[in-house]
């Protein structure tokens, strides 16, 4: 599939997904360039591994997370 075509459809549903939802989406996406930049530079300072867990816990708080009961939901209606 051509990547054009990825990208709109990408934009197309991205309307329809709950607030939650576009949150885990992000957190993929994420995740994704992570692993990217992860191939150039293979191991990270402890300052930014740090930053990265305080960073996860303040979304954690923020309650920007989806429950194990949330996701089997979701994926139940996929």
């Amino acid at each position: 599939m051509p990547v054009q075509t990825i990208d709109s459809q990408i934009v197309d549903y991205l309307p329809l997904l709950g607030e939650e939802e576009k949150r885990s989406i992000l957190g993929v996406i994420k995740s994704f360039v992570s692993l990217r930049k992860k191939e150039v530079q293979e191991r990270i300072s402890i300052e930014q591994y740090n930053e990265e867990l305080d960073n996860a816990l303040e979304e954690i708080r923020a309650g920007n997370f989806l429950t194990q009961e949330k996701v089997e939901k979701l994926s139940s209606e996929w």
